[in-house]
């Protein structure tokens, strides 16, 4: 996480900007959601993601939110290889502030003047 804390005190004295640079993005907050109920395979994260990730992109945001110590990927030693992906604590301590900002996105998608 070192890394983007020490880009975005480059840019602003903000925490609120440290905070985005970690969760920010089209598909972060989407994949931190669906791993709120569990751990997940990578093929089971992409078939939940409504919308067109790549696999390149999905790889790309689960090794910056590894990175960033949000979660956890297991490597089980199996034919075929197995990689699940779970929350750390860290990244559980993020339920609250999402779950508040779910419901600020239904208000907004139920107000008249975003619809």
């Amino acid at each position: 996480m070192k890394r983007r804390i020490e880009n975005s005190q480059k840019y602003f004295d903000c925490p609120l900007t440290t905070a985005m640079n970690v969760i920010g993005g089209k598909w972060k907050v989407v994949i931190l959601g669906h791993l709120f109920t569990g751990e997940k395979r990578f093929g089971e994260l992409k078939k939940l993601i409504c919308g067109d990730i790549t696999q390149k992109m999905l790889t790309q945001q689960l090794r910056e939110l590894e990175n960033d110590g949000l979660i956890h990927r297991e490597v089980y030693k199996e034919v075929p290889p197995r990689v699940e992906y779970s929350l750390t604590d860290f990244g559980k301590s993020l339920s609250p502030i999402l779950q508040d900002l779910c419901v600020w996105g239904q208000r907004i998608k139920d107000d008249k003047r975003f619809g």
